[in-house]
């Protein structure tokens, strides 16, 4: 476990100690973390904001845990599947920060407990070397990842571990229906290689040409590309599987004033610029993907790539799911 202690504040420093501490609690990733805070800094010089960051998985156990009493303020960029659990919603107070309005009504609760200014999306890395290599066609849809000629050569996120993989797995049980999804679940596995832990990592392995193709998120694949690996990122042709990244105001916060200046900060054009450094999916109104991310496969308009997603029941049925998951398929 790592504490970001990330903003020791220059007015605390100087013996003005006059700033509000905002404790958030986060399952972004540690470079994000780094480039946000210190723009935040900048941003919000009288707050002084402490950062705790755990996987999803792990980071839900500590909030559950601690619900008697709370040890944060706002939760941070955490996977809206896991934010919908009844007993989270429990924890939360109704806040419209200044720009949620401008959201499109899937980012944000209706009755402002959460929102989203970011998210992450499934796609494929496929090593065009080792695809060449193996006579492998190149796959457009999850459909085609089921022809023989892929045995063993494609590499999955564990849904179990990985927000990435569980994103995967929703998105084809959604778009094909329990009992169709199921079955291409299973056909599926018999060309699956290995699960791995990391939503990024089998596009890592992929890149790296241990597998023809790994099943990831597209941002994996959009900085693969511009890294100059000889990769393609292929977004699925019927829709793409996605989670969004909610934040949110607890009802135990002891600073609320300076808990919301935050949550304001989150959703506000300047942050959106960074964001784009990170994530596939930016909510902001106005948002576009830079020109090297278009280039190396990101739709301009990344909406029209998505699934319906209905992420009440993918919270609703997530443990039900990896638990069969798990007994059918999982090893």
């Amino acid at each position: 476990m790592k504490v970001w202690n990330v903003l020791a504040l220059s007015l605390l420093l100087s013996g003005t100690a006059h700033a509000g501490t905002v404790t958030a609690y986060t399952a972004l990733e540690e470079d994000e973390i780094a480039e946000y805070t210190a723009a935040a800094k900048k941003a919000l010089p009288d707050v002084d904001l402490k950062v705790l960051r755990l996987s999803t998985g792990d980071l839900g156990a500590r909030i559950l845990a601690e619900a008697s009493n709370p040890q944060h303020d706002v939760i941070w960029g955490w996977a809206v599947t896991n934010t919908m659990d009844p007993r989270i919603l429990n924890l939360l107070e109704p806040y419209k920060a200044k720009g949620a309005e401008k959201l499109a009504a899937p980012y944000h609760a209706a009755d402002d407990k959460w929102f989203a200014a970011t998210g992450y999306m499934a796609a494929f890395c496929v090593n065009n070397e080792r695809a060449k290599a193996k006579g492998l066609p190149m796959p457009k849809d999850w459909e085609d990842l089921l022809d023989p000629k892929f045995k063993g050569e494609v590499v999955m996120p564990n849904p179990v571990s990985s927000g990435t993989g569980y994103l995967q797995i929703v998105g084809i049980l959604q778009q094909m229906g329990e009992e169709k999804g199921w079955k291409f679940l299973k056909d599926l596995d018999a060309n699956v290689a290995q699960y791995i832990k990391s939503g990024s990592r089998p596009c890592k392995a992929a890149r790296a040409g241990e597998f023809a193709v790994g099943t990831s998120l597209a941002f994996a694949g959009v900085q693969s590309v511009v890294e100059g690996f000889p990769v393609t990122m292929v977004i699925p042709a019927k829709g793409a599987g996605y989670e969004l990244e909610a934040s949110a105001l607890m009802k135990s916060s002891k600073n609320k004033a300076d808990a919301q200046k935050f949550l304001d900060w989150t959703l506000s054009p300047e942050t959106a610029s960074i964001y784009g450094k990170y994530k596939e999916i930016v909510t902001t109104a106005g948002y576009k993907p830079s020109d090297a991310s278009i280039k190396a496969g990101l739709p301009a308009d990344v909406t029209k790539a998505l699934l319906p997603i209905d992420f009440a029941k993918s919270a609703k049925e997530r443990d039900a799911i990896l638990e069969r998951w798990q007994k059918e398929i999982g090893r």
